[in-house]
């Protein structure tokens, strides 16, 4: 099966931290990106991926499935969302999210994340010791 790429978010090539409470591990494969996402309870964009993204909300298009915990999603014209275990989702550019109560929530997103939560000023991370 020639072309064919197999990984592991356990063996990811980068983790970039949030500014707190979690990070997300990094896939490429081919020619797409897949990101696990670990927010802590607490984590909120706003606080936590702001001073690294720079920008007044999440301009990252998501699409993902939420694997464990729960995540509110509040748009920049005021529409509100939520996602829990299991749950796919599809969340535009501009809003800011949160875990809702006392577990994480752990997310894997196949669209933009190249870029999400990167400090262009800092060198890539290497992947967490297990």
């Amino acid at each position: 099966m020639s072309g064919a790429e197999v990984g592991h978010f356990d063996r990811a090539a980068e983790r970039r931290p949030f500014a707190d409470k979690g990070y997300v591990e990094l896939l490429t494969l081919g020619t797409g990106t897949a990101g696990r996402a670990t927010c802590e309870p607490g984590w909120r964009w706003s606080e936590h991926v702001k001073p690294i993204a720079g920008t007044e909300s999440c301009r990252i298009n998501h699409l993902g499935i939420v694997l464990s915990g729960r995540l509110h999603w509040a748009m920049d014209d005021g529409t509100e969302a939520e996602t829990s275990t299991g749950e796919v989702f599809a969340i535009p550019p501009g809003h800011d999210a949160w875990v809702v109560g006392d577990e994480s929530c752990v997310f894997v997103d196949f669209a933009g994340m190249e870029v999400y939560a990167r400090d262009t000023h800092a060198e890539p991370r290497p992947p967490a010791s297990r």
